[in-house]
């Protein structure tokens, strides 16, 4: 659909020996909150740090990234054998991170003045709403803790800084920046001309990807699937990802009788071929701090259903948007992009995806850091 962009090099350095950027994660688990800071570290040729290795396949990082895996075993272990590492950074140096609990920890380091470099912590999502009782505590005595001292805090979306702000009175709205995920759009296009293999290929297929968990609203879509699938009785619909709900999904496509119709594809290493082939992509979520999925589908398929699950959609152009947790909303919204999906707006979406380029990512984040510092 769209042809690769052209003159996307960063045009920026930070690898001097005066000033380094270094990325830290809890694992190398190919999920949004890694992929961002991997396009980050891409971008401006920083290192990574994983505390744990990732048990599975993890995120494919190029040789040209200083990569490390500090244990093979426990994040606990990671955590311990970080401590001693962040010693050598020094005051110019920048940090960045994207876990709260990892946020809070680098963040409580430099309050007490150990870790002594510039600290840019990403939200990944909006825990204070997602989350009560005891969890949503403890967050708040952890982010107590540890963002007193943090240096820039990076929100997805203006809603989740409103949020982060409502439910945090102690940090300043100067140091929180909005700043929207980044798409790697050159990339994905160049992983979508990959073959579907076992036969996928053959199929005329509804797709969606993610972790399965509650939030990402699966049952909703089986069941908004269930209500057109007499009208398209070849079609099936396939799901990305792996999680704990698995067997709970399983029970629901049962249910409807759909087990020829619905199929739990597991964790897919390269889902752009799947994307780019689909009749039709969803993004069903019921909460999301930003599904970064829907921007990769959006790079390679002109027809993309999103439930308003996260601050900011509404706003993307060249997709159909619904509800969140309505069945009948979603499928209609479904049913009509599969009847009408003339895609008048495909430049828009150029364009649109083209302003979320990880170089612009970047050195948006590292202007804010040097106005706040």
């Amino acid at each position: 659909m769209f042809e690769t962009l052209k003159g996307n090099k960063s045009p920026f350095e930070m690898t001097t020996p005066e000033k380094r950027m270094i990325f830290i994660s809890l694992t190398d688990a190919p999920n949004g909150a890694e992929n961002v800071l991997l396009m980050m570290a891409t971008a401006v040729n920083g290192e990574m740090y994983f505390l744990k290795k990732h048990a599975f396949t993890g995120l494919k990082i190029s040789e040209g990234i200083s990569k490390k895996y500090l244990s093979k075993k426990t994040i606990f272990w990671g955590f311990v054998k970080l401590i001693p590492i962040l010693r050598k950074y020094k005051k110019d140096d920048v940090l960045m991170s994207t876990h709260p609990y990892l946020n809070a920890f680098l963040g409580f380091l430099k309050r007490i003045g150990y870790l002594r470099s510039k600290l840019i912590v990403r939200e990944c999502t909006s825990v204070f709403t997602r989350f009560t009782g005891i969890k949503k505590r403890i967050y708040q005595i952890i982010y107590r803790m540890g963002y007193p001292a943090v240096d820039l805090v990076v929100c997805q979306t203006a809603l989740m800084k409103i949020q982060l702000l409502n439910h945090n009175r102690f940090l300043s709205n100067q140091n929180v920046l909005v700043q929207p995920n980044p798409v790697d759009f050159n990339k994905i296009i160049a992983k979508s001309d990959q073959p579907l293999i076992n036969g996928d290929a053959k199929l005329d297929f509804i797709c969606s990807a993610g972790r399965l968990i509650p939030e990402k609203g699966f049952p909703i879509l089986i069941k908004a699937f269930k209500l057109i699938q007499q009208e398209y009785p070849k079609l099936k619909l396939l799901v990305l990802g792996e999680g704990k709900e698995r067997a709970s999904l399983i029970n629901i496509i049962e249910e409807n009788n759909l087990s020829d119709s619905v199929f739990l594809k597991g964790q897919i290493d390269n889902p752009a071929p799947y994307f780019k082939q689909a009749k039709l992509c969803v993004v069903s979520s019921i909460k999301e701090g930003f599904p970064n999925v829907l921007l990769e589908m959006m790079s390679v398929n002109s027809a993309v259903v999103s439930t308003l699950c996260a601050g900011g959609i509404s706003e993307i152009p060249a997709i159909t948007k619904v509800e969140v947790n309505n069945v009948e909303a979603l499928a209609k919204a479904m049913g009509e992009k599969l009847k009408h999906n003339q895609n008048p707006d495909a430049e828009t979406a150029m364009q649109y995806l083209y302003g979320r380029r990880p170089e612009i990512f970047a050195q948006s984040i590292l202007n804010a850091l040097q106005q706040h510092s």
